[in-house]
């Protein structure tokens, strides 16, 4: 058997990189191979259409091993487990611990506790926590930072109560005022002190982590990959340096870090993040002369992203949050939160959380997910993105480190603008349709209404104030913008009709009807397309018959010219009159008083703001 394959593989000859390139310029007839092929990536750097060994040898990552500095491939050995976790919003301690149990018998081994500003004690501890095994399951708290040493108090006294094994106790504690000051625009500076002496009452603890670093907030914000990633890098330093300067020991100042990071719908950009930021942190630690290798070691608790979510069409979100998932899985993550589909509009019902935790069951039951530690791990292609993407988070942390460190950073405002802008540009791309959002900027359900859906007001960095210390990020997912124009046009009196015109070239007439369909019904119209009519008279007037509210003709760029005006002047003003494309004769159509025009270099959104107006809405 062994002869028959190196007698099968040694009579072809293996092409050369060039020898690919070559075909490829044959098969683009002269078209630009930079232009067409290579994908220049918001995050600073090329991917190009194919790889191969030799792009890989100067690379470092292939030569890792799972559970081994610098961690690239991951902190275990031998599995790829993770912890599957929810979250619960605490306001009886009673109802929380008995929605915790119920879902602790459903799939779900971590539970994160939301504690808001309740009002702790050590009955409060013993009811939220009763009848929950602390060394079997991960547990974390969330309370107001000025709390957080009570609660550390309470959380030991309990421990010490119920005579767990200290080093069983996994999860955290969560203390980050940089967060509260880039959500809220607050100096929380003034807590920094206690984050030294929440270390000491937990430094028996080994898998009880206590100071935390947000960096999913920037994500949700509208951060492109490096920046989540950069910022991360900087954000875990600095708290790291201010606990080594306040005396703590290198070792255990690192093992009380813990990164919650998003993870955004670009799949394996978002394997690869992972695997560099282990990376990068682990070489970060390193400088701090730790005893241990293991001080090194990222913890990561992944969230799938809350930005690109939507209102509309929200079971699209479920496609998004699944293959989120599966990025976070298969690059090594400590513990995983999916958000439910309906986190935008409402507060997650039973359905929406029991499909959330099951979409991890899926990809860990059923797909495996969690046997093979690292499978990305080799690739040509992910090994070249995990190297890129260190290289430039690299190159951002070092620029923050180069201005006085992230805290400064912070404190100037350059984070939060850097930050907003990324956002804006987004919500920009977004309504140009440079940045697709399916369901809300892109083929949009034609029929569907929002049922009295309102998209949630953000329960933090909205709030912001006249009197903030410091800039805040302005958090805003990607589609509300379309959301609020359609919720505008279904509150209206009477939902607008867009009528598509259609006559001339078959080919043409359809294509341009579809794409007027689905840019109009971003914006909620009731969009009729038509087979076709012989003349722009009938069309016109079965458009009245139908009581049209816009008139869209469609045809091809050629017959503009012979249809358009006559059409425009048998309408006289009894509708919106609307071109679909951009043909040569514009000029002369305009001059005719044609002014409406959609097609691929639109503005959708402000398009359809202008038509808004026009219609009285």
């Amino acid at each position: 058997m062994s002869n028959n394959k190196e007698k099968l593989f040694t009579e072809f000859q293996a092409p050369t990189k060039q020898e690919w390139l070559d075909k490829i310029e044959v098969d683009l007839k002269g078209a630009d191979f930079q232009k067409k092929l290579v994908w220049r990536t918001n995050e600073g750097f090329n991917v190009q259409p194919f790889y191969r060994l030799e792009d890989l040898k100067d690379l470092k990552t292939p030569d890792a091993l799972p559970g081994e500095f610098p961690f690239v491939r991951g902190n275990k050995k031998d599995n790829n487990e993770w912890y599957v976790r929810q979250n619960i919003v605490v306001t009886d301690p009673a109802e929380a611990n008995k929605k915790a149990l119920d879902i602790l018998m459903k799939g779900v081994d971590s539970i994160g506790f939301k504690l808001g500003h309740a009002e702790l004690s050590a009955e409060f501890i013993e009811t939220l926590l009763k009848d929950i095994r602390l060394d079997c399951v991960e547990v974390s708290y969330r309370a107001c930072m000025r709390h957080a040493l009570q609660l550390a108090d309470l959380l030991v006294a309990y421990i010490d109560k119920m005579g767990y094994d200290k080093t069983k106790i996994v999860g955290g504690l969560g203390f980050d005022p940089i967060e509260r000051m880039l959500m809220k625009g607050k100096d929380s500076t003034m807590m920094l002190p206690d984050m030294p002496k929440l270390v000491e009452k937990l430094k028996d603890y080994p898998q009880l982590r206590c100071v935390m670093v947000h960096s999913d907030l920037l994500n949700n914000s509208g951060a492109y990959i490096v920046q989540e990633m950069g910022y991360a890098l900087a954000w875990g330093n600095e708290y790291l340096q201010q606990l080594v300067d306040a005396g703590i020991d290198a070792d255990l100042a690192a093992s009380k870090i813990k990164f919650y990071m998003g993870i955004s719908e670009n799949y394996f950009m978002e394997i690869a993040k992972f695997r560099a930021a282990r990376m990068l942190w682990a070489q970060i630690v390193k400088q701090y002369e730790p005893k241990s290798d293991d001080s090194c070691k990222m913890i990561i608790n992944a969230s799938t992203s809350t930005y690109n979510q939507t209102l509309f069409d929200s079971y699209v979100n479920l496609l998004r949050s699944q293959t989120e998932a599966m990025s976070a899985a298969l690059a090594g993550v400590h513990s995983m939160v999916v958000t439910p589909f309906d986190a935008p509009y409402e507060k997650p019902t039973d359905f929406s959380e029991r499909i959330a935790r099951n979409q991890q069951l899926i990809i860990k039951e059923e797909s495996h997910f969690d046997r093979i530690v690292d499978p990305g791990a080799g690739s040509y292609y992910i090994e070249h993105l995990t190297d890129a993407l260190a290289q430039e988070a690299w190159k951002l942390f070092l620029k923050v480190e180069d201005e006085g460190g992230f805290l400064e950073a912070v404190k100037k405002g350059t984070i939060q603008e850097d930050i907003n802008a990324t956002n804006a540009k987004r919500h920009g791309d977004a309504a140009k349709r440079k940045e697709f959002l399916l369901g809300t900027n892109q083929f949009p359900n034609f029929t569907e209404k929002s049922e009295g859906k309102e998209p949630l007001a953000c329960d933090c960095s909205c709030k912001h104030t006249d009197d903030a210390d410091v800039p805040a990020l302005k958090i805003s997912r990607m589609a509300s913008d379309f959301e609020a124009l359609r919720l505008a046009t279904e509150k209206a009196k009477k939902v607008p009709v867009a009528f598509m015109l259609t006559i001339g070239n078959l080919a043409m007439r359809q294509a341009r009807a579809q794409f007027s369909c689905n840019f109009l019904a971003c914006a909620g119209y009731k969009v009729m397309d038509n087979l076709g009519f012989k003349t722009v008279e009938e069309g016109v007037d079965a458009a009245l018959k139908a009581d049209a509210d816009i008139v869209v003709l469609c045809s091809s760029d050629d017959e503009y010219a012979e249809y358009a005006i006559p059409a425009f002047q048998y309408l006289n003003g009894r509708a919106m009159f609307v071109v679909a494309g951009a043909p040569a004769c514009m000029e002369d159509l305009k001059a005719a008083g044609i002014e409406n025009y959609i097609h691929v270099r639109c503005n959708v959104l402000e398009t359809l703001k202008e038509y808004n107006q026009k219609l009285g809405i």
